[in-house]
């Protein structure tokens, strides 16, 4: 008897288990962290929801949904780490229980339970969920899109295209375009395939014009908005430039060869990786077999373009992120789940006990880039720190594996055997949110820093920051503006104006810059002297006499 909501309940608690504990743990990552969390923040002190702002300035670079909600959080909880990062972890929950129970009412509870479990316990997922970026509200409304349309072409029932369209039109406020075109690209091509299997039925006229419709009516309010406070150009900005932009160019020096996501695959699905190669060749098998159930070929044909599609529309794109692909870790998911449920009934097999047995092996390989890692970069004082908890996630997840290969070797066990995998993961994940993290604080300068700033400024002190990575860290601790500044001696660059401009121009100057400063370096009369340090940045402060003509 099929359960979803079951499936969905253990999918929601096992991302819930791995994205909360800690989740508010250590300060925000630059540069991403730092920067959408200060559009959130600036919300609030600019009581603006239309045009989103960064450091005091109109910024048109992503949509609003995710600033509208970490805002609210940040309003309620306060401009915290844990309030900034909730969205994404409530949006990996919900990723979790949804893929539990879309699968589950198609496939039986089985078969939704490991697909949830898998999916929610995968590193991506983990790592995902707890940043304070929106991709985890894109990636829940892309599956939520593509699983409404494979329900829709599955019954013929429009209800179910037009929700797909609302979860649409909720991922393009979350990213963009981008939401509605991948869900296209997944469902398309599986329409195309499965209607020459079996019947596949289209949405009506009424379908398509009730779900273009309400998704006009979500996502117009905002961008009508947008470009009556700020101008049409804002919509060129977000649209043109930094969505096709992307495609079509590299943006914020973020490009990679056409193979860039193979490894983010292999990494991203960590530990199940290990059992991908043999469920694609299962799914190739289960594709050519007239004996397969109709209802396990529809969800084999869905996953496999699935990975396939968004796979290769991202490959060639020009800008490339490793969160980029995150979206179609759904599919990977229900292929292993398919493969694992198939092993369990089938009973013991050589080839899912290499798999389990593997994934220590890939511990292994991982220890030793890490080694080679911090050798070639002379980082082994500083990761000395880390290495201890390090070991203890490795070692959490070298004995679940461990485990899982014995469970798999027993028929009566076999059943159970993901789940062990998932614990392992969970507590490996864990130590790393709430041991692990703290340690990482001495290598981030800027909040130390910046609480300097904060306690001694006084009015009319400006904050600067000069040749020195952290702009948006320095802008979120402190308070807009911050003025990035050209490098010393310089009065061109697309680091920021000349310094003379800055320095002159106020009575005391808060800069943020390397401790080493070079051979040239004007004051221009004025006087500094060093406040604090962190890492390799100092604080200095610029004050003193007028500056010379």
């Amino acid at each position: 008897m099929e359960k979803p909501a079951r499936a969905a309940f253990v999918g929601a608690i096992i991302a819930a288990l791995i994205t909360l504990p800690g989740l508010g743990v250590g300060t925000l990552w630059d540069n991403s962290e730092t920067a959408y969390g200060e559009v959130a923040r600036e919300i609030l002190l600019t009581h603006d929801w239309i045009v989103m702002h960064l450091n005091g300035a109109p910024w048109f670079i992503q949509p609003p949904l995710y600033f509208w909600v970490a805002a609210l959080f940040a309003k309620l909880l306060g401009v915290t780490p844990f309030a900034l990062r909730l969205p994404s972890a409530l949006a990996t929950i919900g990723m979790g229980a949804m893929t539990g129970y879309a699968v589950a009412r198609q496939a039986g509870t089985r078969i939704g339970v490991y697909a949830s479990v898998i999916l929610s316990s995968c590193l991506i997922q983990a790592v995902i969920g707890r940043l304070a970026i929106m991709d985890a509200l894109l990636d829940v409304a892309v599956a939520l899109t593509v699983f409404w349309w494979f329900r829709a072409l599955e019954t013929g029932r429009d209800r179910y295209f037009v929700y797909g369209w609302i979860a649409a039109a909720f991922g393009f406020l979350a990213k963009g375009p981008v939401a509605p075109v991948v869900a296209l690209l997944v469902i398309g091509p599986y329409w195309l395939w499965n209607r020459r299997e079996e019947q596949t039925y289209l949405p009506s006229w009424r379908g398509w014009l009730g779900g273009l419709g309400l998704t006009g009516l979500i996502v117009a309010p905002w961008l009508l908005a947008n470009a009556a406070h700020s101008g049409p150009h804002s919509l060129a900005e977000l649209i043109g430039h930094y969505t096709i932009g992307r495609y079509t160019g590299v943006i914020e020096n973020q490009s990679g060869p056409v193979w860039y996501y193979l490894p983010v695959v292999i990494l991203g699905l960590f530990p199940w990786i290990a059992f991908l190669p043999m469920a694609l060749v299962r799914g190739s098998s289960a594709l050519r077999d007239a004996s397969t159930p109709p209802n396990l070929a529809r969800l084999w044909r869905l996953a496999i373009v699935w990975i396939v599609m968004p796979l290769l529309f991202f490959s060639f794109a020009k800008t490339k992120l490793p969160n980029y692909i995150a979206l179609e870790f759904p599919a990977l998911a229900l292929v292993v789940a398919l493969y694992l449920d198939g092993v369990v009934r089938r009973g013991v097999s050589r080839s899912v006990i290499l798999s389990a047995a593997s994934v220590p092996i890939f511990i292994g390989l991982c220890a030793i880039a890490i080694a080679l890692f911090v050798r070639d970069n002379k980082l082994t004082s500083s990761a000395l720190s880390v290495e201890p908890d390090l070991i203890k996630m490795g070692s959490s997840i070298f004995v679940g594996s461990v485990v899982t290969t014995i469970l798999f070797a027993r028929r009566r066990t076999m059943a159970i055997a993901p789940y062990a995998l998932a614990a392992s993961m969970l507590i490996a994940v864990d130590i790393m949110a709430i041991v692990a993290l703290p340690h990482a604080e001495q290598f981030k300068p800027i909040p130390p820093l910046a609480a300097v700033i904060q306690r001694e400024r006084q009015p009319g002190d400006v904050v600067a920051i000069q040749s020195f990575r952290g702009a948006n860290a320095l802008v979120f601790y402190t308070e807009p503006p911050v003025y990035g500044i050209a490098p010393p001696g310089s009065t061109k660059s697309k680091e920021g104006p000349d310094p003379r401009s800055v320095i002159c121009t106020h009575p005391r100057v808060w800069l943020v810059a390397p401790a080493k400063r070079p051979a040239v370096d004007p004051l221009y009369g004025r006087t500094r002297r060093e406040i604090a340090t962190a890492g390799s940045g100092a604080l200095f402060l610029i004050d003193g006499p007028p500056c010379h003509s």
